[in-house]
């Protein structure tokens, strides 16, 4: 298992540390506390080209490769990124064609990172030749173990661009889709409005508008952009595995933070990375939502450095962001829980952003492992020696172990997509938070969670959640009733099916394709303002807890066979179904037709487990996060305080804890942001 940190070696050389006799003495300071604090790998150089190529084909990668012989002294590994996010000025300067043009066409200029265009073909050919170059300087060192990708891809809202050789793909990309006129005519809809045309590159970029673009134009312009971000990333990491072909690639990536297919971009890498804001949020479901969607990228043909499955945090934050209107301090003990919650789903890396608080740059305030002092006796290097030592502890038990969950949670980026495009039927819905409630309740229940595209494998899962998959492919719809039909329960939702895979609405009754399965149709839906709700009458089993309200969206839904589980309770729809579930050959598929509040999605939850057989991991109390990583002989529980009070945990069988070495039975408090990492072995040394 590997621990580390983000450092940057160009930082810490004379005047801002070192001596003008030995400018880069601070390095060999840096590596001795590392070992202090049990790192064991360090990221570098993500934005180091204009150091490594301070003029046009005059290379200096020396001061790096020292870098990495002091890492190799300390026994400490190195990922090395390449340094694209962050074209040299020289570059820019000569070439202003590559800068990035935004949607009026204005260029965005460099003094910056990510000021480039992912469509130029210079700019491609710039970074394959310090691709290149830095293979042959690098490629052979010992301590090399990986390569990262540029770095946050996309971010900056850069995952688009409008300049001339845009256009150009984008043409291209759209010849190679439709193959003749008249289909992208149909497909698009281009009749209304009369934006019929005649030739492909009279199919205009979304550029800046009296009024809205086409929504399937628009699907399609982030598909293409997407297929941009997918196509500069993967140039990087063929070449880099054609040079270098036993290193592993990778790149880091923000979840649910930037406009391109994950799933896609991670089908290029060999593992996945991801960049984690966890110590900046308060609530532990939303944290645990972003590493599940990572953990899911790629769940076959994983190639990590040290041969496990799982993924990395290549950005862990260590202490406080800038970026925030107010940047308050990571309160004690907090960085650890993360830390140890990232473990638990999945994580087999874990590096620290930043090593040492920059003394110069707009990051100077941004939080590190060490203080701006870089003395090693802060609170926060404290914190980080005391991960170090656990991890250290807990690598020969996770092994091997992975984590192996019973229900999914589907999620398509061109359905996000198609539901944040204007002229939609409510505007106050919104997908990310309509997909957090469910995965609020799996957490609450401590449920393990994946997340899968419709298309996806989905014979591994007792239990799949489709929360309005409002744009449905045919494919995607018989990919769900087979899933339905060999025993699977689903459980779907209002805004599921309105249009298909080119954003034309069906003809047929909703969902589309989909009423055999559920047993119903849905006639109209009536959307309600934020400040209104209707409300649900229960029957049956359905376990309800509370009065549940019917809120932003109800739809109409006409029974053919299904079973009615909850009607509203007013309007004129009063007494017609709004929850119901059908029994499709050895399966079963429920119909959600409403959106309510936390505590509906609990019992929502309760009971849908209970129809797919599905069991939470411990019975503990419900503050109390639980994750399971298992091998074929081993399960390794973790759980997780998220509180800043002790809470009590009744142990009903004796649990060994390999942070302590104690095995517990009975009552236990654990303290505020506490963790244990158990199994039930009580003979562990």
């Amino acid at each position: 298992m590997y621990f580390g940190v983000d450092y940057h070696p160009e930082h810490w050389v004379f005047p801002y540390d070192g001596t003008a006799e030995d400018p880069e003495a601070r390095w060999i300071r840096d590596a001795e506390l590392m070992v202090e604090c049990g790192v064991n790998v360090v990221r570098m150089g993500e934005f180091a080209w204009g150091l490594y190529e301070p003029e046009e084909g005059k290379f200096n990668f020396d001061w790096m490769v020292r870098a990495m012989n002091v890492m190799q002294t300390a026994a400490i590994k190195v990922v090395l990124a390449t340094p694209t996010a962050a074209p040299p000025v020289w570059l820019t300067e000569k070439h202003p064609e590559i800068l990035p043009l935004d949607e009026r066409r204005i260029a965005l200029y460099h003094g910056t990172r990510h000021a480039y265009c992912k469509n130029s073909d210079l700019y491609w050919d710039y970074c394959r030749k310090i691709v290149r170059a830095m293979t042959g300087a690098f490629g052979q060192h010992g301590q090399l173990i990986a390569w990262q990708v540029d770095n946050g891809i996309g971010a900056h809202r850069t995952e688009t661009s409008f300049n001339d050789e845009t256009r150009r793909d984008w043409h291209a990309w759209l010849r190679a889709k439709y193959q003749t006129v008249e289909r992208l005519n149909e497909l698009l809809g281009l009749r209304f409005w009369g934006q019929v045309v005649t030739d492909f590159n009279q199919v205009p970029m979304p550029k800046h508008t009296p009024t809205v673009h086409n929504p399937a134009l628009l699907l399609d312009w982030q598909r293409f952009s997407s297929d941009t971000c997918v196509a500069f990333v993967r140039m990087q990491a063929d070449l880099l595995r054609e040079l270098t072909p036993d290193i592993p690639v990778t790149t880091n990536l923000r979840p649910l933070a930037r406009q391109f297919d994950h799933f896609d971009l991670a089908e290029a890498l060999d593992f996945v990375s991801m960049d984690s804001n966890a110590t900046i949020k308060s609530r532990s479901a939303e944290n645990a939502m972003e590493i599940d969607l990572m953990r899911s990228l790629k769940k076959s043909e994983v190639r990590t450095p040290d041969g496990e499955s799982g993924f990395w945090v290549m950005e862990q934050k260590a202490g406080q962001v800038n970026w925030q209107e107010v940047n308050s301090l990571v309160r004690p003990g907090v960085v650890r829980m993360f830390t140890h919650q990232l473990l638990s789903r999945g994580a087999n890396g874990v590096l620290y952003f930043f090593w040492r608080q920059p003394r110069i740059g707009s990051e100077k305030f941004y939080g590190g492992v060490l203080t701006h002092d870089g003395r090693g006796d802060n609170r926060v290097f404290q914190e980080i020696k005391q991960i170090g030592e656990e991890v250290q502890k807990l690598a020969p038990t996770l092994a091997g172990t992975q984590v192996f969950p019973e229900v999914a949670i589907l999620y398509s980026h061109d359905n996000e997509w198609a539901l944040k495009f204007p002229m939609q039927p409510n505007k106050h819905f919104n997908l990310r938070e309509h997909v957090q409630l469910f995965y609020n309740a799996l957490h609450g229940r401590n449920i393990p969670v994946d997340f899968a595209r419709p298309l996806d494998d989905l014979s591994r899962y007792k239990l799949v959640i489709a929360p309005s998959l409002h744009l449905l492919s045919g494919a995607e719809a018989d990919h769900l009733k087979l899933f339905v039909h060999n025993g699977g329960t689903l459980v779907a939702t209002c805004n599921t099916g309105l249009v298909d895979e080119h954003n034309i609405a069906s003809a047929s009754a909703f969902p589309h394709d989909l009423t055999e399965v559920f047993g119903l149709e849905v006639r109209e839906f009536d959307t309600l303002a934020p400040t209104e709700e209707n409300h649900l009458i229960f029957k049956g089993n359905f376990p309800s807890t509370h009065a549940h309200p019917a809120r932003l969206w109800c739809d109409l839904i006409e029974v053919r066979d299904c079973q009615v589980v909850a009607t509203y309770a007013k309007d004129f729809y009063a007494g017609q179904p709004a929850i119901t579930v059908h029994k499709f050959g050895m399966g079963n598929a429920a119909y959600v037709g409403t959106t309510s509040h936390q505590s509906f999605y609990l019992d929502l939850i309760a009971w849908a487990r209970n129809l797919a057989g599905v069991t939470p991991l411990l019975k503990v109390p419900d503050s109390i996060e639980v994750s399971l990583r298992q091998s074929d002989t081993a399960k390794i529980y973790f759980c997780l305080n998220h509180q800043n009070s002790p809470v009590r945990i009744t142990f009903y069988k004796p649990m060994h804890d390999f942070l302590s070495g104690k095995t517990f039975t009975g009552n236990y408090d654990l303290p505020p942001h506490g963790v244990l990492v158990l199994d039930e072995q009580t003979d562990a040394e």
